[in-house]
Formats: C-alpha cells, structure tokens, sequence
C-alpha cells in the first residue's frame, strides 16, 4: 500500500515527509478497522481508499491559507485528517454530528499523537468557536447556499470557504449568486486531479465581498 501511495501522490505532485506517509497508511489501516464495526465510509477497499480519501484530501494542500481550519460534516475525518497529517504546524477542528464519526477520529489522534486535531460533536449551526477561521472545509458535506447559510459564523473577516465538489457544480453556482451574490463571491474554481479516482473533482473558493 506504501509504494502505491508514493505514486498516487507523486502524479498528483502532492509532497509529504516519510513518516507523514507513514501515518496516511496507519489512517487508511484504522479506517478499514472500524468501517467492519461502525461503517463509518462506504469505500470497502483500503486500496481504493488511497486514491478516493487520502489523494483526494490532499489535492487541496495547495489552496490552504492561513493556520486554523474547520472541516464540517468531516464523517471519519475526511478530508481533515490527512490536511492535518500533511500540515502539523496548523490547527484543524474536525466537526460532526454523529459521536461514531468523531470517536474514530478523537481515538486516531490519541493512537498517533496528532495534537493539531480537535475532534467536536456538533451541529455546525450550533458550534460556537472560540476564534474564528482561515479556512471552512466541506467534502461533499452541503450545497454552496447550505454550506454558507450554516457556516457564515465561522471565518474569519479574511477567511475562506473551500468547498470539493464533484462535477462542475453549474446549478448550485447559480443559485449561489442568486441568493447570496450580494455578500460573498467565488474567488475561484479549480479543477482538482486526483489519480486512481473516476469522476471530475472541483474546489470552489468563497470569499466575502468587499
């Protein structure tokens, strides 16, 4: 699985240190673990999982601005675990609504001593931060309008939504400037490559205005 994850991420030209590798594997190997227990993804095949959960986190490296990062409706920490592993020198909240989601991740954290992760059980509407954000995550987590309704609490005056879509999302775009073109607007769309996936993947940058 190493070796195939080194070539994953070199086709994307996404770098990591060795022992972050390391811990990718780890994740993907707890992952398959606790999916027969929890069913926490619906990707079965720990191969596949490299391409469809760790490369396709990490495509979003490059997009990363600032130090503090919320993932919303993270589910087992995806794609906030392997950002976290990749960038220790930041701080990541991994939120979710349901506790089998962020024990997996609380118990991952402990088992490799990831002390740039705060697992929080929550609605994201409820969740109160202590500071605000760089960054809002979401991985197939809510439309543009849903992800901004529900979150607009969380950034920063200077953050940033990084929403991954699949498909070139032409619908919700629309619907974005509809209702919401007044207050915020796309920065930027990046069409993201993620080898042994099928599909397109697009990350859709959200800025307010002004």
């Amino acid at each position: 699985m190493r070796k195939k994850l080194e070539t994953l991420l070199a086709q994307a030209g996404i770098e990591i240190t060795d022992s972050q590798l390391d811990q990718q594997i780890t994740l993907v190997e707890q992952l398959n673990k606790w999916n027969k227990a929890y069913n926490l993804t619906s990707v079965r095949d720990p191969e596949q999982m490299l391409s469809r959960h760790i490369v396709d986190s990490l495509v979003v490296l490059p997009y990363l601005q600032g130090q503090r990062f919320i993932d919303v409706g993270t589910g087992p920490g995806l794609p906030g675990l392997p950002l976290a592993i990749a960038r220790p020198e930041c701080e990541f909240v991994l939120l979710d609504s349901l506790g089998k989601r962020t024990r997996f991740i609380r118990q991952f954290c402990h088992q490799l001593q990831l002390s740039n992760v705060t697992a929080v059980q929550s609605r994201v509407e409820d969740y109160q931060p202590e500071a605000k954000f760089d960054g809002v995550i979401s991985r197939a987590f809510a439309s543009l309008n849903d992800m901004l309704s529900w979150c607009r609490h969380l950034p920063s005056a200077q953050g940033r939504y990084l929403a991954l879509k699949g498909i070139y999302p032409t619908d919700e775009l629309a619907q974005f400037e509809q209702t919401f073109g007044d207050e915020f607007e796309v920065e930027a769309i990046h069409r993201l490559q993620v080898p042994g996936a099928e599909g397109e993947r697009h990350l859709v940058i959200i800025k307010t205005r002004g």
